[in-house]
């Protein structure tokens, strides 16, 4: 589905699908009783602490980036974190698999192995996040779970609730999938711990709202994004963001969200020409071809796919999620409170 008819069917006040809202009706009662079904049965009680990283919404929301930043905010605290991931776009012949650096992208999926070469920490992928969570607990992997995209995989206890929302994006037009764009109602974020809106100011300088999407809450917190650094895939050589000023730019992008990649290289002065895939795409060297003079960039989750057939022009930009000190804080603290008996790092 193309950027701009996403943007009009699930994006914009008004809802054209609503002709499929019984099978909006239809998504909401299963949803509803998969999650009824683990409160009546009950979850399994887990010998570490469980951070969940999740959204309501299809689509890119910045969740891989804040799991990144969550993951180095808990190292530097002595926490040892393990990153528990579905693998969406992967298929493996056994589960779970633990990501090691050679790991194909295809077979363990894009986002973990972008979160593995990223963090330096261990990534356990399975669809089944509670096997992956035994897995990790068994062979003392870490002393604490952080699940990329798994708000609504119930099976897996949790002590924490991350919900992301782009902030120019946000709920779109409030209704479900398939007329909307939410895998779950708009009422479901007042029940998680945290709100991170990603593309709200994260500087702390201006009062935190109490509200997100019409929902009173009282953690809402921005996030930004930050471009790192350019890397080039065959050299690895790196550059600073600001070499892409008056550059002309082929920008490739397989994310939910590859609007919000291209407008980043705009405001870094490149002069940008667009060529967004599906989420999750697997690439051909025939997808990654440019002009002569000008650079190919990609972001990090797509460039883990395309080393071996990227040409010697090619570029991943990498970015780094902003959170204020404030949310930080909160998060640490709430982290330490779920720790074992034994007690947080600390």
């Amino acid at each position: 589905m193309s950027k701009d008819l996403v943007e009009t069917l699930w994006y914009g006040k008004r809802r054209p699908l609503w002709p499929l809202t019984p099978l909006a009706w239809l998504y909401r009662a299963v949803a509803e009783t998969k999650r009824k079904k683990t409160s009546v049965d009950g979850t399994e009680e887990l010998a570490l602490p469980v951070v969940v990283v999740g959204n309501i919404t299809a689509g890119g929301t910045g969740k891989s980036p804040l799991t990144a930043r969550l993951v180095q905010l808990m190292k530097s605290r002595g926490w040892h974190p393990v990153i528990l991931s579905r693998g969406y776009g992967g298929k493996s012949d056994t589960y779970p698999l633990e990501v090691v650096d050679s790991t194909p992208a295809g077979v363990c999926g894009d986002e973990p192995l972008m979160l593995a070469r990223a963090t330096g920490c261990p990534v356990v992928v399975d669809p089944d996040r509670l096997r992956g969570a035994r897995y990790a607990i068994d062979r003392q992997l870490g002393d604490v779970l952080i699940c990329d995209d798994g708000l609504q995989h119930y099976r897996l206890p949790r002590d924490i609730e991350l919900a992301v929302f782009d902030a120019r994006r946000g709920v779109g037009n409030g209704a479900l999938i398939p007329v909307g764009p939410l895998r779950e109602p708009v009422g479901r974020i007042a029940n998680v711990d945290f709100v991170v809106v990603n593309g709200l100011s994260s500087s702390g300088s201006e009062p935190a709202p109490q509200a997100y999407a019409g929902v009173t809450h009282g953690d809402v917190h921005g996030m930004t994004l930050r471009p790192a650094a350019l890397v080039n895939l065959t050299t690895g050589e790196t550059r600073p963001p600001e070499a892409l000023e008056n550059r002309g730019v082929r920008a490739v992008a397989g994310i939910g969200n590859p609007g919000r990649f291209f407008d980043t290289l705009r405001a870094l002065g490149a002069r940008v020409t667009e060529r967004p895939f599906p989420d999750h795409h697997h690439f051909r060297p025939e997808d990654l071809g440019f002009h002569r003079g000008e650079w190919l960039v990609m972001t990090a989750k797509d460039a883990v796919k395309c080393r071996g057939i990227a040409p010697d022009n090619a570029w991943m930009l990498t970015v780094e999620a902003e959170l204020s000190e404030s949310f930080e804080r909160r998060f640490l603290e709430r982290l330490a409170a779920c720790a074992p008996a034994s007690g947080s790092p600390d």
